[in-house]
């Protein structure tokens, strides 16, 4: 199967999916997809994917595309044995919650366009991005302190981890506190201490620029 990955290297949503390969060992081609110039607002894009978001992974074998970071996650793991969510129903709810309060409760409140629609109204986009952010990871630490091993979810990455470490990337890039997230640091860091987590690093990306 060929997987033909259009993502940006800043986009928390496209590393969470380079994360989810890596784990699952598959090779992908990198399409660049340059939010800062718009050319996911192309038409040649928009026909990929309508809401001119990334990522989008193409099925090039099929001629067909899965938009949306969860579903593309969820379609790689159920096609590839299932790794990524664990085999326990409760464990199972329990992981696609806390990803959601990322995917859902904080990822889109920091979303560039988000953040360029609050500056353009005289407000701070920066402190806008932080409340967010803060306010849904001091949530994430408190639903995963039950779960919680070496990962979100026993000691295994899961897609609760993949959705995590970009969020925590993303919530010092804007310089949101930290402080008393101990447990999620450190989660953060055992993952990226892995291949998987660390070839996924925005740094590390062919797009990959000093900003």
């Amino acid at each position: 199967m060929k997987l033909r990955l259009h993502n940006y290297w800043r986009s928390s949503a496209s590393h969470r999916v380079r994360i989810a390969l890596g784990l699952l060992g598959l090779e992908y081609e990198y399409v660049v997809v340059d939010i800062l110039t718009s050319t996911q607002k192309s038409d040649a894009y928009r026909a990929k994917n309508p809401m001119q978001q990334v990522p989008a992974l193409e099925l090039v074998d099929e001629g067909r595309f899965l938009t949306q970071s969860l579903p593309i996650i969820e379609y790689l793991s159920e096609t590839h044995g299932g790794a990524l969510l664990p085999k326990d129903p409760y464990l199972r709810a329990r992981a696609r919650g806390l990803a959601e309060i990322v995917n859902s409760g904080i990822q889109p409140l920091q979303n560039l366009s988000v953040t360029r629609r609050v500056k353009q109204l005289g407000g701070d986009d920066a402190q806008w991005a932080r409340d967010f952010i803060r306010h849904g990871l001091e949530a994430f630490a408190a639903l995963a302190a039950d779960t919680a091993g070496r990962y979100c979810i026993g000691d295994e990455p899961t897609l609760a981890d993949v959705c995590l470490v970009p969020q925590i990337h993303s919530a010092r890039r804007f310089g949101a506190s930290l402080d008393g997230l101990d447990t999620l640091v450190r989660i953060s860091d055992e993952c990226d201490a892995l291949p998987a987590f660390a070839n996924a690093l925005p740094a590390r990306q062919p797009d990959a620029r000093a900003a």
